[in-house]
């Protein structure tokens, strides 16, 4: 008797520790796609597309997929990266949503759930003040073979072929690419939301 109640009071006691730690987490998160669509639409709203070099006369090739991997919905990105033609890269983008657009300066960074086949990838931002397909603000992350959660703060993303730096209030679109390097991409996508630290 008194061994069962010392477990309910333990399992008592874990759940109200853990209970406000999960809803500060949940609070402090701000979800943009969750994968729950079934398509190439973010959670949050507006399509993610596929994007290539042959926007800029490259050869690479890339599709862009809703499916799932390991039983985790998500989009997954997959081609061959060329370096042919002054090319060299593949990604997925998404215009962020206006109501997204509206509270971001609120937040840290990006959020990421991925899973990939062990290449490194970039993210790339764009914001009202950049005009030119080449520019961007970067951040580079790596994507193992398995569901990870990789967290960019915005101070870590560096401006590319543009003299600003990266004002998030008027963030526009958020990439994930496959760049820089010939070979075969592979990235899955299941999360992608704004977090604050605690």
């Amino acid at each position: 008797m008194t061994l069962t109640l010392r477990n309910g009071c333990a399992i008592l006691a874990m759940l109200l520790f853990y209970y406000p730690v999960t809803l500060m987490a949940e609070q402090d998160t701000r979800m943009i796609d969750t994968r729950d669509t079934g398509d190439r639409r973010a959670s949050a709203g507006n399509q993610w597309r596929l994007v290539t070099d042959g926007v800029m006369g490259g050869v690479s090739q890339g599709q862009l997929t809703a499916g799932a991997i390991e039983g985790r919905p998500c989009l997954r990105l997959r081609g061959d990266v060329s370096l042919q033609n002054n090319g060299g890269f593949i990604q997925m983008a998404l215009d962020l949503p206006d109501a997204i657009r509206r509270e971001v300066s609120g937040y840290t960074g990006l959020m990421l759930e991925v899973y990939g086949n062990g290449e490194q990838y970039n993210v790339h931002l764009r914001t009202e003040d950049i005009w030119l397909p080449w520019q961007s603000y970067r951040a580079t992350f790596s994507a193992t073979p398995q569901w990870q959660q990789i967290y960019l703060p915005f101070s870590d993303f560096q401006p590319h072929r543009i003299s600003t730096g990266l004002d998030v209030a008027r963030l526009e679109r958020i990439g994930l690419v496959a760049i820089g390097r010939e070979f075969t991409a592979d990235l899955c996508l299941g999360k992608l939301g704004l977090y604050k630290s605690q």
